[in-house]
């Protein structure tokens, strides 16, 4: 995907955080259309008024696929599509008081991320093979015990990754993932970590489109970690396994 000007993206979770930044970056880069989808369609009021008619408000909950064919079957100009929603328990795999942690966050992070692919890469096919970015984190390429249940998750969006840029080759997908240390949202305030602005996030991952690029390290946290992960496995293990769930 060469240019995002003159395209139509869509962005789960953009009312807050990373997904709204998204949609303000889309606009700058001359998008001709963004659908920003939230569970509760009046919180995107704000950027459906920013847009100036370029931004359509979705209400949509990724967790449900009957509702996210529908909306396959109906927006069929998607170029780009932007897997952001996310929730995090920041919790540990054991220290947990149950399951359902790790359930929620499998649901909406990796599921939620699978049903939007599987409804919407035959849209992205049929207008000539379009881009799809999927948050991941660093934390899915190391647990961090702190947020255990999360860091299993966002592994498995990074399989997931992986398996979904093979089977959407041959249509001229490209498939971007994206592995980010803390970044400077909501869902991260209380996490004790020098933290990224969300806008540099943003246009990192943008660039990355543009260019063709399919893996993102945007942030200098995760810059490091991935380079250590690629010289020393078990002593990025080891460092991050100190950082105990409380």
């Amino acid at each position: 995907m060469s240019r995002i000007e003159g395209k139509t993206a869509l962005v789960t979770g953009a009312n807050r955080g990373i997904g709204r930044v998204f949609v303000e970056e889309l606009l700058a880069a001359g998008a001709a259309k963004i659908y920003a989808s939230a569970r509760k369609k009046e919180n995107l009021a704000e950027l459906v008024e920013l847009g100036k008619g370029r931004v359509v408000a979705l209400e949509l909950d990724v967790t449900n696929a009957d509702t996210i064919q529908s909306l396959a079957n109906t927006h069929t100009d998607v170029d780009l599509l932007i897997n952001n929603a996310g929730v995090a328990a920041f919790v540990g795999l054991i220290a947990a008081k149950s399951n359902d942690p790790a359930r929620d966050e499998m649901e909406t992070n990796y599921f939620g991320s699978l049903n939007m692919i599987r409804a919407f890469a035959p849209v992205l096919g049929a207008n000539g093979g379009g881009a799809i970015v999927n948050l991941s984190s660093i934390a899915g390429h190391v647990n961090f015990p702190a947020l255990g249940t999360y860091s299993a998750s966002k592994a498995a969006v990074h399989s997931l990754t992986q398996g979904v840029r093979a089977e959407l080759a041959a249509q001229g997908t490209l498939v971007v993932g994206v592995y980010p240390g803390p970044v400077d949202t909501d869902m991260a305030a209380s996490f004790p970590m020098d933290k990224t602005p969300p806008k540099t996030v943003v246009k990192a991952i943008l660039a990355a489109v543009e260019s063709g690029q399919e893996d993102v390290y945007p942030d200098p946290m995760a810059v490091e970690m991935h380079t250590a992960l690629m010289g020393d496995p078990k002593a990025v293990e080891k460092q991050v396994s100190e950082m105990l769930p409380e």
